[in-house]
């Protein structure tokens, strides 16, 4: 499969997003501007409606954990991800989709390969701007605010784009993770990738 993006018909999608907290907000819009249809996930009831793949936004991925558990979400979540679901998983995202979380246990879904390092730029890098390589993509913009970053990308998943040599977005199957926020800024390409799996 391509990972260029194709034009095609995204109104045949549901989208769901987590809406516990966070940054869901700015998906939600990208993603029906390029068409979709977009549910939130707030608790154990919306997951019974029909969604065809997953969007984990930014935020804080402690307690975007705790409550996935409190409202009995993250293992039904976990093995539609497991089972091939297409998922997009931005900054907190990226660290609840990863196996291994450096110095700390998110205990989130743990099914993407990859071992991500928290709030890994410090204080003074907190937030920045660049463009940079993305898979087959090219140069897009990439938007970091107090960002993890991927520490190892394991046999299973592929690297996709680096800044200063941290990799900073990683696919494995149907699973895409950023430590970036490719929903804060105008260019679609990203999550037409998504939609596109």
């Amino acid at each position: 499969m391509s990972n260029s993006p194709i034009n095609t018909d995204n109104s045949a999608h549901t989208v769901a997003v987590l809406a516990v907290q966070g940054a869901f907000l700015e998906h939600r819009l990208m993603l029906e501007k390029l068409g979709a249809r977009v549910i939130e996930l707030r608790q154990a009831r919306d997951l019974e409606q029909s969604f065809d793949r997953l969007v984990l936004p930014g935020g804080e991925s402690t307690v975007q954990a705790k409550l996935l558990r409190e409202q009995n979400m993250l293992e039904p979540l976990r093995e539609r991800i497991a089972g091939g679901m297409p998922v997009l998983g931005t900054c907190a995202g990226l660290i609840l989709l990863a196996k291994n979380v450096e110095g700390n246990e998110v205990n989130g879904f743990g099914t993407l390969d990859v071992t991500v390092k928290r709030n890994a730029y410090g204080r003074q890098l907190g937030s920045f701007h660049c463009d940079a390589n993305f898979g087959d993509l090219g140069a897009v913009p990439m938007t970091f605010i107090r960002a993890p970053y991927i520490a190892e990308v394991g046999s299973n998943a592929e690297t996709l784009a680096t800044v200063d040599g941290h990799v900073v977005a990683a696919r494995q199957g149907n699973q895409i993770g950023t430590s970036f926020h490719p929903e804060l800024d105008s260019d679609t390409r990203i999550h037409q990738l998504f939609l596109n799996l």
